[in-house]
């Protein structure tokens, strides 16, 4: 049997996002992705955030939907393909339901992994890097067990609707620029340059941003790599043992941003 050898990443789903028809269309391609690319392929599969609009998970009670993505995700598992999902900004209230269910691996903040010699630093990418204090203090709020309690003494009903709401309306008035900024004004890659005068690594990759963007960082040899979505870009990225490939997912007008 041959060797699997590749390590997978995408981010930014957000399913549930839009009209039910536009995020059932997204969950089919995704699982298309995952039948045609991961499973015969993947060593690991990591997913780093925002695979929801929102997502909050009462004891006995999750969010309606997403079960094509739930079972893919389920098979590639028990095929003995290791998947680590990340909580990002949309998704921060996951409480173990797709650990027991699916027997995922849930990481709620950076994780430092090695590869072929390789060191990276994986993670979603919301509140790192400088500004953007109003978010920061909101999430701790969002993530203290206190606030948790007291919103699942909502009615699901009430509650997943309120989250929905809540998650459309920070999607508004919080979009992030379109565009690539540049190296000196992109908070991410600052986070990845202030990391280096302490750590050395040498891949970064998050998600959040939502742009493809594969970038040598000020020493000349470490590498930033943001995941883009799968809103407009449907990209993911995979480590073959050697170096990161950037992919477009049926999409041949993709277009990654990079310093070669």
């Amino acid at each position: 049997m041959e060797t699997r050898k590749f390590i997978y990443f995408a981010s930014d789903f957000h399913l549930g996002a839009g009209s039910f028809t536009q995020s059932l269309q997204r969950e089919k391609k995704i699982v298309r992705w995952l039948d045609q690319e991961v499973k015969p392929n993947a060593s690991e599969l990591y997913l780093l955030g925002d695979l929801f609009e929102c997502w909050f998970e009462y004891n006995k009670v999750i969010p309606k939907g997403f079960t094509r993505l739930f079972g893919r995700l389920a098979d590639l598992v028990d095929s003995g393909i290791p998947v680590t999902i990340f909580t990002g900004n949309h998704d921060l209230w996951m409480f173990g339901y797709l650990e027991e269910e699916l027997g995922i691996s849930l990481q709620k903040s950076v994780l430092t992994k090695e590869w072929g010699g390789k060191t990276f630093l994986l993670g979603h990418g919301d509140g790192l890097g400088p500004g953007d204090y109003g978010y920061k203090r909101m999430k701790k709020v969002f993530t203290h067990p206190l606030a948790q309690w007291a919103y699942s003494r909502i009615h699901p009903n009430l509650g997943l609707a309120l989250a929905q709401y809540f998650s459309s309306l920070s999607r508004k008035h919080n979009l992030e620029p379109s565009h690539f900024m540049g190296l000196e004004k992109e908070w991410l890659v600052q986070y990845c340059e202030e990391k280096l005068k302490t750590e050395n690594f040498d891949y970064f990759i998050f998600g959040h941003r939502h742009l493809p963007i594969h970038l040598t960082l000020s020493n000349g040899k470490s590498r930033y790599v943001n995941l883009g979505d799968w809103m407009q870009y449907f990209s993911y990225s995979l480590w073959d043992g050697t170096e990161i490939q950037y992919h477009f997912f049926e999409n041949n007008q993709g277009q990654l941003y990079e310093n070669l």
